[in-house]
């Protein structure tokens, strides 16, 4: 929903800011005095179309900013600026986007009807979904999106497999030879890592050796070996341990030492003669390394990257040499997916026929209570020949037909000329049949025009009931429609400084009754006239509370 509003140096507006609140909003004033630039602005926001013209005399830019609240409470804010050389930027919370991807994100948080290019129902596209609403047929609509999506799929893995002979014989070749090179090699699970150990102990060889000799030297041969240093160590703490207890602790640990030290003084004698240092042990080693390395920038960042490659080769080269078996068994079920999918389909489209009489008969009613009493409606099927017309939505085409006036042919709603009717049809299929995510706001604009007294009444509680599910917002000359707002907004124009400007400001109790009254009797209100605004208000408030008791 719109939560708040603000529109700087457009037109004859200055600065402007509102906060919207859910439920009716309805926005009055004389006429000229800038109602539709509120409606124009919302339409910049919108992704509609940027002039310099917008901009207010004096000025350099003028700017739109609006925050939308989500039904989770997330805001998303859109800013769109028009400088007076022509040129518009369009932000989402504060990141620079195209107008086509402002139109794409705001298209499903606002509606605005009464100006063609926002009405996102006039796109035939949008008709099947309003249809299967209104019959009910989610889970249809869901069984043959499934079916859709089966057939793709087995039909993408079928046509894969089954490419051109020469093109699968040259993809065969190109990886039989990329995993020969990986076999070849041959490589182990970390063999690199290993040998990176090696070659650091060949290209160190000497100096392990040397220190290995000496550490050896210093436990076992040399003139002051630890070993045999020890031996003396050892008999002098047994006199000591002979003399006090306290020794024997250390004297018990002796055998343990000793065990220890010789171990390691084997090992370096062990480990210093086993040092293969020669020249060729080396290059063999930085040789298998080179070409480890060289498979790893082909195949993969990593050695096991390499060895997951030649798995996926070989995945790949079998499916290959078996492509003719394997494709036998996608081809029968692709055909079994398709059957799935035109039963599917057929069922949709016949839930589909049968709920278009209704469903045109009901927005033939609705149409009469707003005082379009003759209006015909149609819903006018297309079915495509072929896979090619094939789609989630199913294998047809819908497109409302409507006439407006007795004696017309039935035309594509989007060729409704008149503001007024268009309004007033989409107020009709709104309230029948809503796609629309709740909370969504709704514009509509003149859908009044060429209306009054009771069906002025009608117009105002749809827009009352469809603003339990969304936020609506009005433009009315009518104090019958004005009176069903739960918020209601006064547009004046007036002059200052020798500048028009225009003003809105939020009107409530003696205000509201005062706007209401001059809107039925103009800029003389009698006392009777205060008492039937004041009436309409107090039956427009009943109605919400009994809408709301339902």
């Amino acid at each position: 929903m719109l939560r708040f509003l603000s529109i700087r140096h457009l037109a004859v507006i200055d600065r402007l800011e509102l906060e919207f609140d859910r439920g009716l909003s309805v926005l009055t004033g004389e006429t000229g005095a800038g109602k539709s630039i509120l409606v124009g602005a919302v339409g910049l926001l919108v992704g509609g179309r940027a002039s310099a013209d917008l901009i207010r005399t004096g000025e350099e830019t003028a700017a739109i900013e609006a925050i939308f609240e989500s039904p989770d409470g997330t805001e998303t804010i859109v800013r769109r600026e028009i400088s007076a050389q022509g040129r518009s930027r369009a932000a989402v919370d504060g990141v620079l986007t195209t107008s086509t991807a402002l139109r794409e994100l705001c298209g499903g948080l606002v509606d605005l009807h009464g100006q063609h290019e926002h009405q996102v129902l006039l796109d035939p596209a949008s008709h099947l979904d309003l249809l299967d609403e209104f019959a009910g047929a989610a889970q249809e609509r869901l069984t043959v999106a499934d079916a859709f999506a089966d057939w793709q799929r087995v039909r993408l893995e079928r046509d894969r497999l089954m490419g051109g002979e020469r093109e699968k014989a040259t993809r065969a070749e190109f990886l039989a030879f990329q995993l020969a090179e990986i076999d070849r090699a041959d490589p182990r699970p970390a063999e690199d890592e290993e040998l990176e150990a090696a070659r650091r102990v060949l290209g160190n060889a000497d100096r392990l050796q040397r220190l290995c000799s000496d550490a050896y030297d210093a436990l076992y041969e040399g003139d002051h070996a630890v070993l045999p240093a020890l031996g003396s160590v050892w008999k002098k703490l047994a006199e000591l341990a002979a003399l006090d207890a306290r020794f024997d602790p250390y004297l018990e640990g002796r055998t343990l030492i000793k065990s220890q030290l010789e171990d390691l003084a084997y090992f370096l004698r062990d480990y210093s003669t086993a040092i293969d240092a020669s020249p060729a042990k080396l290059q063999q080693v930085e040789d298998r390394l080179a070409l480890l390395e060289r498979l790893k920038r082909k195949h993969g960042p990593a050695l096991d990257s390499v060895l997951a490659r030649a798995e996926q080769l070989r995945r790949e080269l079998h499916e290959i040499e078996h492509a003719t078996e394997r494709a036998a068994d996608l081809e029968a079920a692709v055909r079994s997916a398709a059957e799935s999918y035109v039963q599917a389909a057929g069922r949709l489209g016949e839930r589909r026929r049968a709920a278009a009489g209704p469903f045109c008969r009901a927005i033939e009613k609705s149409l009469a209570e707003l005082a379009m009493s003759g209006t015909r409606c149609d819903v006018r099927f297309a079915a495509g020949e072929g896979e090619a017309h094939w789609t989630p939505r199913g294998a047809e085409d819908a497109e409302f037909y409507i006439s407006a006036n007795p004696g017309e042919d039935l035309k594509p709603l989007a060729r409704i000329a008149s503001g007024g009717e268009l309004s007033r049809i989409m107020l009709a299929l709104k309230t029948l049949a809503s796609t629309e995510a709740p909370g969504k706001t709704l514009i509509f604009d003149e859908v009044d025009a060429g209306i009054g007294g009771a069906v002025a009444d009608v117009v105002g509680s749809r827009l009352q009931r469809l603003s339990g599910k969304f936020q609506v917002l009005c433009i009315t000359h009518l104090p019958q429609i004005a009176a069903c707002g739960s918020t209601h907004y006064r547009i004046s124009k007036a002059v200052r400084a020798g500048r028009t400007v225009t003003d809105v400001a939020a009107i409530s109790g003696t205000d509201r009754e005062a706007e209401i009254a001059r809107m039925i009797g103009g800029a003389s209100t009698s006392t009777a006239i205060r008492a039937s605004a004041r009436e309409m208000l107090e039956a427009a408030r009943a109605r919400r509370t009994r809408e709301r008791a339902r």
